[in-house]
């Protein structure tokens, strides 16, 4: 009966991908929309974590908690227990043909983005930082056709370039249009994370979601376990309750949970669809670095997100 009902799941995921369960697309997108939330904050509590963290150590500490969260949650309820080894109730890992897709995932979503992205908001601002996020969706877009053989309409990236579109205007506009030394940083971060977000949406379709960043997290604690020695013994410490509140927040909020409800979304209704409502997340960010920063927002924000919030429905009903 078990037995049955594990093989049966995958088979429900795909259905919820192919589009053909109205109920499984509509919690799917709820879920995708919670991932991007959880990341529209990332940027703001990145810049509270660096009032009193080193970017190396900031990115190393975020990944070794979220590891420790995500190693929690895989050994209480990760596998039935007539599927885990007798010696120390140990979760059975993934097949070995889904490691290097793991190692894709901690490369781009756990070590690369976090860390280009920090170094990248040393210099720059959350608003300039903000233009990567108005590229990701359409870069993911392209990588997931590139990738998975994914074939969206020609409406479906009218829409998208056209959100895009919208969205870097806005963002330049905002930091003035003026390019920074960040640029090659935020660019890399761009394109490592658009890869581990298409590997990722394609692992989340043959197992849980939330195992799929728990796998990559813990993939990666060779390498930040090491990092965060070194880092911590170069890099100054200061514990305040901003860089405490930001170190938390990337780490469970962002590197963990976020990733969670955001690869089972993309499971349910495909990458390119999950991948532009990221659209509004530099408009969510912007908002969170007025409230949180101090920043001030000018009066195209809300024409900016009334056209992103159009784009994003034209792709969410393109076939």
């Amino acid at each position: 009966m078990r037995a049955q009902s594990s093989a049966t799941a995958p088979s429900r995921i795909a259905v919820g991908a192919a589009g053909t369960d109205p109920g499984g697309r509509s919690f799917g997108t709820v879920q995708a929309a919670l991932g991007v939330v959880a990341f529209s904050l990332t940027f703001p509590a990145t810049a509270w974590g660096l009032e009193g963290f080193g970017p190396w150590s900031l990115i190393a500490v975020r990944s070794i908690l979220a590891a420790a969260a995500a190693g929690a949650c895989l050994l209480a309820v990760g596998v039935p227990p007539r599927e885990r080894s007798r010696a120390w109730g140990r979760v059975a890992p993934p097949e070995r043909r889904h490691w290097l897709g793991l190692a894709v995932v901690g490369a781009g979503v756990v070590l690369g983005f976090p860390l280009l992205t920090t170094l990248a908001l040393q210099t720059s601002s959350t608003a300039h930082a903000a233009v990567v996020v108005g590229l990701l969706p359409l870069t993911t877009a392209l990588l997931s056709a590139l990738r998975i053989g994914t074939r969206p309409s020609r409406t479906f990236w009218i829409a998208a370039l056209a959100g895009a579109a919208a969205v870097i205007a806005f963002t330049v506009q905002q930091s003035g249009g003026a390019l920074t030394s960040a640029d090659a940083y935020l660019f890399a971060a761009l394109l490592v994370c658009a890869a581990g977000y298409t590997e990722g949406g394609r692992l989340a379709r043959v197992m849980p979601g939330w195992q799929v960043i728990g796998w990559a997290l813990v993939l990666c604690l060779p390498v930040t376990v090491p990092m965060a020695a070194v880092a911590l013994s170069y890099e100054p410490v200061q514990l305040t309750a901003h860089s405490v509140t930001g170190l938390l927040w990337v780490a469970i909020g962002s590197q963990f949970l976020g990733l969670v409800v955001w690869y089972r979304g993309m499971a349910a209704i495909g990458i390119p669809k999950a991948s532009q409502l990221q659209l509004a997340q530099p408009l969510l960010t912007l908002v969170w670095s007025v409230l949180l920063l101090g920043e001030h927002l000018t009066v195209a924000a809300p024409l900016t997100a009334a056209a992103v919030l159009v784009c994003i429905a034209v792709t969410q009903r393109a076939r």
